[in-house]
């Protein structure tokens, strides 16, 4: 039996073996096909119950194979699995058209459409109504047959590029690895990085210490290593990704994308990507966008520019380095930063014990909304290192599931992200509640340490564990419109907010105690974590805008002349450079969220949800951060609304009036 064809309500991952894939997308395909098929071959006249509704609710088998697939394919991967994505992502994609280009079911679709005005519809079945009217337009409804075949074409190569973009850049990341034999080439690094390092060798059968470009190895070398050759060495490798004219190269996948994006675009009407994109988002045109980066950049880049020479002349002083170079960047800055505030990572590791974060957000998850985590052991996962918990509210009543996955390993993507394995929706009168899932990549324990985070790992820790709650919390009706399924550019505010507890005095006294001592964290250091906080914030903000323009630049204009990926970056990035240029590296080729993840023309969102989570938060300061009223709305306006209504719409019933920029500058320091 196929235990993916089987009805299951947890993912079955230990009974799945590779060869379940193949036939279960095959028949689960098949099975959305005939469902397709009941809503267009209805005699009755369309109506939203037999047409739109029908439609949000059929293929709930794929989507779970595919859920279930696609996040072992991001966090426990292998050759097999990635070869079957390969094969199956240009079926979905040809599955997903020959539904938007189904002439009789988009008749369908617009009769209720054009009959909105007498049905009596909610709110939320109004936003499904038009979500669902858009998504056959805007996927080439409309085109003649000729423009419809080159649309499947273009969407089946765009899916297999991706994916081909995502394992280059793994492959490149997993290829590197610094064997280090002696251990003066370690100095500056505290004892328990060089523990792991040493720990991940042993892993290898090597002697010695190993560092790799995975962020927990690579982010406390280049912050602390004095070795300033080894330093370089590491920074370029983890520049240079899929940028080496060999086998694992990206930069052909770059053009490709970006040109058959663009050509997309212009088959539906749109002037480029950017302009088809930014429609369905808070921002609305690449103008707008531009405008946002651009102020952003005025006022950011001053102060960026006495950061940096104020880093400068502090290296100079303590090391005679004549030119600061990007690998030079994080060390100067954190030796800065610890003569500035007498602050270090290393005097704050002991007090964020990864156990006693995880206890620690979900306790301002109780304290805020009335949620209660119960680690169980009875659900199936696909690794020894994913935790379960079961989730209920005050009066007892199941909410989520949730799975945490936090340690970084072979088969695993870098970076942090929040997904589900099943969507919250009310049917037949049941709710049925969601399995949300947080992934992370933080230092495993060691022989002598748990696992330490530094301080911006917990801010990650938080950060994903708002994405969780936006899922979690969830109460909508219609699947498509639940949890996360919001607007690009206001996906990341419940995340973002989450970030704040965790420079408040209040939340930190829950859970930031000494993992030795028990002790809980001084309040001077919370002084300082809250003082340095705006430390180098321009140039932090240089940095995002940055990504933001290049992501701009490779979508809000014409592609098709672009023929050295280099070249087009460097344009992009010359009102934000400030160290020199290095002609070995390039962003582009493994700059995953824009070319294999969804941010495409849509990197700016994070600090657009910048300016939603720093107004939103001002809000919870005026009242009190563990202020129930205030939370209550949050939960019901924000988290628990999904996409039901303009999120424009529900951050002002939150808040009473439209976010301001103001907010964000002036908790930046940079008014």
């Amino acid at each position: 039996m196929n235990p993916l064809l089987t009805p299951f309500d947890t993912a079955p991952f230990s009974k799945l073996k590779n060869e379940h894939f193949m036939p279960a997308f095959t028949q689960a395909i098949a099975a959305a096909r005939a469902e397709i098929d009941a809503i267009t071959e209805n005699i009755e006249a369309p109506t939203f119950a037999n047409t739109i509704e029908a439609l949000d609710f059929s293929g709930q088998q794929l989507d779970r194979i595919s859920s279930v697939f696609f996040n072992l394919n991001s966090a426990e991967t292998n050759e097999e699995i990635q070869n079957i994505a390969q094969e199956v992502s240009p079926l979905l994609s040809e599955f997903g058209n020959d539904i938007t280009l189904n002439e009789a079911l988009f008749k369908r679709v617009q009769t209720v459409y054009n009959q909105k005005e007498d049905a009596d519809l909610t709110v939320e079945q109004q936003t499904l109504l038009d979500k669902r009217y858009k998504g056959f337009s805007r996927n080439g409804a409309n085109l003649d047959e000729a423009k419809k075949t080159r649309l499947r074409a273009i969407d089946a190569e765009a899916a297999k590029l991706k994916l081909k973009f995502g394992e280059n850049v793994l492959a490149e990341t997993n290829a590197f690895q610094m064997h280090l034999t002696n251990e003066e080439d370690l100095a500056g690094l505290p004892e328990g990085e060089k523990e792991a390092a040493a720990q991940l060798a042993k892993s290898k059968d090597l002697g010695g210490w190993l560092i790799t470009l995975d962020y927990p190895s690579y982010i406390p070398f280049m912050k602390y290593a004095k070795n300033r050759t080894l330093r370089k060495k590491l920074s370029l490798a983890f520049g240079s990704k899929s940028f080496k004219g060999d086998a694992l190269d990206n930069q052909e996948n770059v053009l490709k994308i970006t040109k058959l994006r663009h050509e997309r675009a212009n088959l539906l009407g749109y002037a480029t990507h950017a302009h088809f994109v930014l429609e369905e988002r808070m921002a609305e045109t690449p103008e707008k966008v531009h405008a946002f980066l651009n102020e952003l950049l005025e006022k950011a880049k001053p102060a960026a520019k006495r950061e940096f020479k104020q880093l400068e002349e502090f290296a100079k002083e303590l090391d005679g380095i004549d030119r600061l170079q990007k690998w030079d960047g994080a060390y100067y800055s954190e030796k800065l930063k610890q003569k500035l505030f007498n602050l270090d990572d290393e005097i704050l590791k002991p007090y964020f014990k990864l156990e006693n974060v995880i206890a620690g957000v979900f306790t301002v998850a109780e304290k805020l909304f009335d949620l209660q985590f119960r680690e169980v052991f009875d659900i199936d996962t696909y690794h020894p290192d994913v935790k379960t918990y079961r989730v209920f509210d005050a009066d007892q009543k199941f909410i989520a599931l949730f799975y945490a996955d936090f340690h970084p390993r072979a088969g695993k993507r870098g970076g942090a992200w929040m997904t589900s394995f099943k969507s919250q929706y009310i049917k037949d009168g049941e709710n049925v509640r969601p399995h949300i899932s947080n992934v992370c990549n933080f230092t495993k324990p060691t022989a002598t340490k748990p696992s330490l985070l530094t301080f911006n790992e917990v801010t990650t820790l938080f950060h994903e564990f708002g994405h969780g709650l936006h899922g979690m919390l969830a109460d909508t009706t219609y699947p498509s419109l639940s949890g996360t399924s919001v607007y690009w550019d206001f996906v990341e505010l419940p995340s973002q907010v989450m970030e704040n507890w965790c420079f408040e005095k209040e939340a930190l006294e829950l859970f930031a105690t000494h993992y030795q001592t028990g002790k809980l964290i001084p309040m001077e250091l919370v002084q300082k974590i809250k003082e340095s906080a705006t430390f180098q914030e321009g140039m932090q903000t240089l940095r995002q805008l940055s990504f933001g323009l290049l992501d701009m630049s490779w979508h809000a204009a014409d592609p098709t002349a672009i023929t050295n990926v280099k070249t087009q970056e460097n344009k992009a990035f010359s009102g934000t450079d400030l160290y020199p240029e290095t002609t070995e590296t390039c962003m582009s080729t493994a700059f995953s969220h824009i070319f294999q993840g969804g941010y495409s023309s849509g990197y700016y969102s994070y600090k657009w949800a910048e300016v939603l989570d720093a107004d939103a938060f001002a809000y919870f300061k005026e009242e009190g951060i563990f202020n129930k009223a205030v939370a209550t709305k949050f939960k019901d306006t924000i988290l628990s609304k999904g996409g039901t209504e303009n999120p424009m719409v529900l951050y002002k019933r939150f808040r009473g009036a439209e976010p301001k920029v103001e907010a964000l500058l002036e908790r930046a320091g940079l008014l």
